[in-house]
């Protein structure tokens, strides 16, 4: 009886040993799929959807001096095909650079619409960097960061593109 009891426990010993490895595989192809859903690809960018819009003729010409706009632009491009490295940078540095965003707008941009895009890019920026350097955001939360990027700077454009339409109203003058 001694003896049935033994070769029982390990017969139990030896089935349960067995189950742990399949565990431990499944284990690693949970989170080695995981890693890859978390990952943040240029055809995941690309998923994103937003009213994109682009500066009218006018608004270019109008914006040549304005080198930190081509730089935060050019910047925006790269983070649709995928680049994050201008917005995980060091924070610090982002700050710098809206600092020098802001500061250096020309005169004809400084209006309170305008303005108010800018302080929604700034906050966008910050948070985008937040999102892309801590390791406990979700990656949902990181799509929505870079859309609120987009979006901002989009709404950015909109808003330069109506300012100067209302100028060149205004310049009209009635016969």
């Amino acid at each position: 009886m001694k003896i049935s009891f033994v070769v029982f426990i390990l017969f139990g010993v030896i089935m349960l040993s067995c189950g742990n490895d399949k565990t431990a595989t499944t284990e690693e192809e949970v989170t080695e799929n995981s890693n890859q859903e978390k990952k943040i690809t240029a055809k995941t960018i690309e998923s994103i959807s937003y009213k994109d819009y682009a500066l009218s003729p006018e608004a270019d010409e109008e914006l040549v001096p304005w080198a930190d706009y081509h730089e935060l632009a050019k910047q925006i491009e790269f983070l649709k095909k995928g680049d994050f490295s201008f917005f995980n940078n060091d924070v610090e540095a982002l700050q710098e650079f809206i600092k020098g965003f802001k500061a250096s707008m020309p005169n004809t941009f400084r209006t309170n619409p305008i303005q108010s895009r800018n302080v929604i890019i700034e906050t966008a920026l910050l948070k985008l960097n937040e999102y892309l350097t801590l390791d406990n955001i979700s990656r949902s939360d990181k799509l929505q960061g870079i859309k609120d990027v987009f979006v901002a700077f989009s709404n950015l454009n909109y808003q330069i593109n109506k300012k100067l339409e209302r100028d060149m109203y205004n310049d009209i003058q009635p016969e």
